[in-house]
């Protein structure tokens, strides 16, 4: 595993990081399953583990913190959010100060952390990002609750509005073959001294859906709520089918390597429930496209946009 600073702060994280959220987290996949990925996740090098508050209605960010039990924390770069929340059955949210410092507090018991390394805004719109909550942002890293603060939003607007903000430590974008469209806004937050964090670098799993490789409840979980909720990045997905017929790695590997090829990302976050997976996954650390499959790349996005 190869590791990157994480802009300006004190971090550096492992290339890929472990996504903690989706399938993953729901109480339907085995507690002990997901405990072993976080550990084999650990044994394989990787230091930066994300999750959130609202992720799988609500139980992802206690289950890793279950899984963190026993670990050496002080290796790990731990990143949940702050701002959304599950309560009676669907996703609310809030992002008050009073709101955001009551759920940095939440997180850190439920992660059993005395000091959250990285806390990010969760989907904030531009205009909720006020003096006010910027001002409760710095109490809790003065109090030492938050080390570093960061903020998660698929909007460039709030990503763009993020970057100009000293507070704000790290982004958090969207960005994989299907949105090459992020790269300047990368740049841009990578010259501000922002971390990176690549978002869905595997764009959700889409490159090249394969309905015949359903194997069970997780898998068609997967691909009811892509067909069902991302349609088009399914369709879109479709034209890179071809990164499933590399020889000399797997499509999951070619999308993180596309990922990792930006110098400027300081790590792709990508979660898994399946340890041949994970492997597979941890072991794109350091491979590089060949530059006939990057040209392809470039080739199908070109004619995406057009």
């Amino acid at each position: 595993m190869l590791y990157r600073p994480l802009g300006r702060t004190a971090f550096s994280v492992s290339e890929i990081g472990f996504g903690a959220a989706s399938w993953w987290g729901m109480r339907r996949f085995s507690e002990a399953e997901a405990v072993r990925l976080v550990h084999a996740a650990i044994g394989g090098g990787v230091t930066l583990f994300d999750t959130g508050s609202a992720y799988s209605g609500g139980e992802a960010e206690p289950r890793l913190g279950r899984a963190l039990r026993g670990q050496d924390a002080a290796r790990l770069v731990v990143a949940t959010k702050a701002g959304t929340w599950f309560e009676g059955g669907r996703v609310r949210r809030d992002f008050s100060p009073v709101a955001i410092v009551a759920s940095a507090e939440r997180s850190a018991r439920n992660l059993g952390l005395e000091s959250l390394p990285l806390l990010q805004l969760h989907g904030p719109a531009t205009h909720e990002l006020t003096d006010e909550l910027l001002a409760a942002l710095r109490a809790l890293k003065a109090r030492g609750l938050a080390q570093a603060l960061g903020v998660n939003s698929f909007d460039p607007a709030v990503i763009d509005r993020a970057i100009g903000l000293p507070d704000i430590d790290v982004v958090m974008v969207d960005y994989n073959v299907l949105r090459p469209q992020r790269a300047p806004l990368i740049a841009r937050a990578a010259a501000a001294g922002k971390g990176v964090l690549a978002g869905m670098p595997l764009a959700m799993g889409h490159l090249g859906v394969r309905l015949h490789h359903i194997r069970g409840l997780r898998d068609l979980w997967y691909a009811a709520r892509g067909l069902g909720r991302h349609r088009d990045t399914v369709v879109a997905g479709a034209r890179f089918g071809f990164l499933q017929r590399l020889p000399d790695m797997t499509a999951a590997q070619a999308a993180l390597a596309y990922v990792l090829a930006n110098p400027n990302v300081s790590s792709a976050v990508v979660g898994s429930t399946r340890l041949p997976h994970l492997m597979h996954n941890l072991q794109a650390s350091g491979l590089t496209l060949r530059p006939q499959v990057l040209d392809r790349i470039h080739a199908e996005q070109r004619r995406s946009a057009g």
